[in-house]
């Protein structure tokens, strides 16, 4: 096992919370620090997917979390205007199929915050992390808040500490995208709505809408109670979100009739344009996610946009990577070296093909989004396509998991 036993995590999202369980779980003694006053989840609803389970699972919090969430079998889209099926993705076209889980941020992050909280994790609130010099950590205010054996940088996908880290592609560096969307939760409609599916609409390129079913609230409810949330969401340039303000609430709630009628209860549910939360994203792959005595996870390391659903999968899979390299390496050097290696051909895969797909369902263009609704719709229906659809939803491509540990 690696000798490194004190660890400064950066950040307390989901990357950062189950690193920190992980390697105090080891033996370490770990200390989270959070620029919040105090830790809280940002963001409404995602997708956990079979390989983010599995490590929820390793961590013995999947029954927990799973509690909370709601089983999403199938992803399912379709064109607005004639209702043409141009999406549809079964997790159980594989063998011996896991669903995804729909779930509240806030239950992800209650769940791994208590697991943290029984490990006596030191949490450091109101501590906004700009530097980690080779384990020495500074905040925002030049104050030099001690050195760590080893520093991991889980402070989202614009990261002060991971600024200056080369990025793969010709530029070297973070690209901003000119499409991000709009989020809220609001309560289950139930309905039509397929509460075992992620169903989206979509005009072209320029108009995405999404209902995801994200669970509960709280724990210890049953499944037919007021307490089921779904998660809303429209794609929205970023650019565009003070001229969205300014046309009024009335007024995109009607075009999003027009687009999707059946969402008439889901817009009944959002009364303040203020619940709604821009989502900005980015797409950068750090060239190498380790420095001196620094490690890099989830989307300090790699950001992408959201069309895959693997973001808080792929944070997951960093932390599990990072804590057996730390578990099984001679040294702190092989370690990172072994973690760096361990992530780098699967998160190359994914950041690719949200690279290319992306542009099918967000952008100006015309000609992409024809593509997707003539040609994509039936090549999805060729034999075998349907369960490589399933295996990259799930995040499975490239056996992420490997040899687990018992």
């Amino acid at each position: 096992m690696t000798t490194a036993r004190s660890i400064a995590v950066v950040g307390a999202g989901p990357a950062g919370l189950s690193a920190a369980l992980m390697l105090a779980r080891q033996g370490r003694k770990v200390v989270v620090f959070e620029r919040f006053d105090e830790p809280r989840p940002v963001g409404a609803g995602f997708m956990l997917q079979p390989t983010g389970l599995q490590v929820l699972d390793e961590l013995g919090l999947g029954p927990a979390i799973a509690g909370l969430g709601q089983p999403v079998h199938r992803l399912f889209g379709r064109e607005a205007r004639r209702g043409r099926i141009v999406l549809d993705v079964r997790y159980d076209a594989l063998k011996g199929a896991r669903p995804a889980l729909g779930v509240l941020r806030a239950a992800v992050f209650q769940t791994l915050y208590g697991a943290c909280l029984a490990e006596s994790i030191d949490f450091r609130p109101s501590q906004e992390i700009v530097a980690a010099d080779g384990g020495r950590l500074t905040d925002v205010r030049g104050r030099d808040l001690g050195r760590f054996d080893l520093v991991v940088d889980a402070s989202g996908a614009r990261s002060a500490i991971a600024r200056g880290l080369p990025c793969r592609g010709p530029t070297g560096v973070r690209r901003d995208l000119v499409w991000g969307a709009l989020w809220t939760t609001v309560p289950w409609p139930g309905g039509d709505f397929n509460d075992g599916a992620l169903e989206q609409v979509y005009r072209s390129a320029d108009r995405m809408i999404g209902v995801l079913p994200s669970g509960r609230r709280s724990s210890g409810m049953g499944p037919d109670t007021s307490d089921r949330t779904a998660t809303f969401f429209w794609s929205l340039k970023a650019d565009d979100h003070g001229r969205w303000k300014s046309e009024g609430l009335d007024a995109w709630k009607a075009e999003v009739l027009s687009l999707w009628p059946r969402t008439d209860p889901v817009l009944e549910a959002i009364t303040d344009p203020e619940t709604l939360t821009l989502a900005r994203y980015g797409h950068h792959t750090l060239t190498r996610p380790v420095g001196p005595k620094l490690a890099v996870i989830g989307d300090a390391a790699h950001s992408t946009s959201p069309q895959l659903g693997q973001g808080v999968n792929m944070a997951l899979l960093d932390a599990r990577a990072l804590a057996l390299a730390m578990d099984a390496a001679p040294d702190l050097d092989a370690a990172l070296s072994a973690y760096a290696r361990t992530r780098r051909l699967h998160l190359a895969l994914y950041q690719a093909l949200s690279l290319v797909f992306t542009p099918f369902y967000q952008a100006d263009g015309r000609l992409l989004p024809w593509v997707r609704d003539h040609i994509l719709g039936k090549v999805a229906r060729l034999p075998f396509a349907d369960r490589l659809l399933a295996a990259t939803v799930s995040g499975l491509l490239l056996d992420p998991i490997g040899e687990r540990r018992d």
